[in-house]
């Protein structure tokens, strides 16, 4: 260890205090692997600090010391970007200490937050005041707010209140040169230039470091119904889309779709998980209404008369209202299992895409048949968030693969095939995941090159000396290094 470190090293130490730095290997270790377990890196340390004052400090320190930075929240991102390299030259910086609730506005339906809450305390908080936060996903009990804004998370409710970016009303953000920018104050109308706060979301913390924000809330629901259908096809599963739109536009929370693959996948994996259909059906959608409190008694109506018109127009073969919140909340869990029933078959390529809503019926179709021919013994299985153009579209290896292996060989090439057949379409091959490390050279590869100029000079501009979260996001610059 040279002087400079050594040097870094106490100063960093006197700034966070000793819960605030610390090089032991045993606590820093749980977090120098990605939560699918592809990558793992090393670290100089692990910093956590307890406001955005010492975030600030901190930052400007390794600025002086050209010590790169690789924010982290609740590490359940899935595309590696929270994953050090394997210099050790980084150090992780956590706001996982960053967990206060700074401001609660019940009458504006807003709080201001800090990176660190975790969505599920969000949500918690919000239902203490008869609101809700409109963003959920499967890691709520981990993923922070500050790892969802990087990575402008999607989840199940995106088709009616979009994603992380329409949920964020102001911000707060360390740069990278340890200035604040405090845009928290939330206003209708404001036109004084560029939206720097909607530049940092998505920007998968290569532009500055998130350290609070301020969100907007919903009334809480009075109630729901949620429906499990069962379909002949993804084309029919897109015209029902269509159908309950135009019957149930406003209570419409959640459209997901589930091949027969899928469910029968978490069934084996669950036994005590039961189809919610006697017959088979080779395709099922899962829908979600939701009403509020003094317009709950219409919610019920409202949805048998949309699945009675939707059979008589045959836009279904069968179709089950959840009886009670028992049963609503086993639909879901069979949605939310797929992917570690799909786990426990074996090893998978699995890719975040999507193509205009319009055509992805169309694209899943197209695709499924070509990469099953060119890669024999391989099962291409799509699902989810038919309603907002977004599927996981997961390639399960052949029977008899290697896992490691396999991933590392003719994986890959499944991927890039994949992400050929996406570009094609008018696509993007990251939906809601992020970019992170595991689609950057990718997106190098097929981005168009004006926008990928454009994201690199705001990346100089903003970090020229390409201190955070180097080797995240942004592809390799021909005859150049990526900072």
């Amino acid at each position: 260890m040279n002087t400079t470190t050594r040097s870094f090293i106490t100063e960093a130490s006197a700034i966070l205090g000793s819960r605030g730095f610390t090089q032991d290997l045993d606590l820093i270790e749980p977090w120098l692997t990605d939560w699918r377990g592809r990558y793992t890196g090393t670290a100089l340390g692990l910093a956590s600090p307890a406001s955005t004052q010492e975030v600030s400090r901190l930052m400007t320190l390794c600025a002086q010391h050209g010590v790169p930075i690789v924010p982290q929240g609740g590490n359940s991102g899935m595309s590696g970007g929270a994953t050090p390299d394997d210099t050790g030259r980084a150090i992780i910086l956590s706001l996982r200490r960053m967990n206060a609730i700074r401001n609660f506005d019940e009458q504006a339906r807003q709080i201001t937050c800090e990176a660190g809450v975790v969505l599920q305390t969000l949500h918690d908080e919000a239902a203490k005041h008869r609101l809700r936060f409109p963003l959920t996903l499967g890691g709520k009990g981990s993923a922070t707010i500050g790892g969802l804004i990087s990575t402008n998370a999607g989840g199940t409710q995106v088709l009616r209140h979009g994603t992380m970016r329409a949920q964020v009303l102001g911000l707060e953000a360390v740069m990278a040169d340890g200035s604040i920018m405090d845009t928290l104050t939330p206003l209708k109308k404001d036109n004084r230039g560029f939206d720097l706060k909607q530049l940092l979301i998505g920007s998968e913390g290569t532009l500055g470091i998130v350290t609070a924000a301020t969100l907007r809330l919903l009334p809480e629901i009075g109630g729901r119904c949620v429906i499990w259908a069962g379909l002949s096809s993804l084309a029919q599963a897109r015209q029902l889309l269509l159908h309950c739109e135009g019957a149930a536009a406003e209570e419409m929370e959640g459209f997901e779709v589930i091949p027969s693959h899928c469910l029968d996948a978490v069934l084996k994996h669950l036994p005590d998980t039961r189809n919610p259909l006697s017959a088979h059906h080779h395709w099922h959608a899962l829908i979600e209404l939701v009403a509020e409190p003094e317009k709950v008694d219409a919610l019920q109506p409202l949805a048998e008369t949309m699945l009675a018109t939707a059979m008589e127009q045959d836009l279904l073969e069968d179709a089950v209202i959840a009886a009670n919140e028992t049963q609503a909340e086993a639909f879901w869990l069979i949605r939310d299992s797929i992917s570690p029933a799909e786990r426990a078959i074996g090893p998978a390529m699995q890719h975040d895409i999507s193509v205009p809503v319009a055509t992805m019926a169309q694209f899943v179709e197209h695709a499924t048949p070509l990469i099953e021919e060119r890669f024999p013994g391989t099962c291409a299985v799509a699902f989810g968030h038919l309603g907002d153009g977004n599927v996981h579209f997961h390639v399960l290896a052949p029977p008899d693969a290697v896992p490691g292996e396999w991933e590392l060989g003719q994986g890959k090439e499944i991927s890039a095939y994949v992400h050929d057949l996406v570009t094609q379409w008018h696509g993007s091959i990251s939906a809601e995941h992020g970019i992170g490390q595991m689609k950057r050279d990718e997106l190098g590869r097929l981005g168009d090159p004006v926008s990928l100029s454009l994201m690199r000079a705001i990346k100089d501009a903003l970090d020229p000396r390409g201190l955070l979260n180097p080797g995240k996001l942004l592809p390799l610059a021909k005859g150049g290094l990526n900072a």
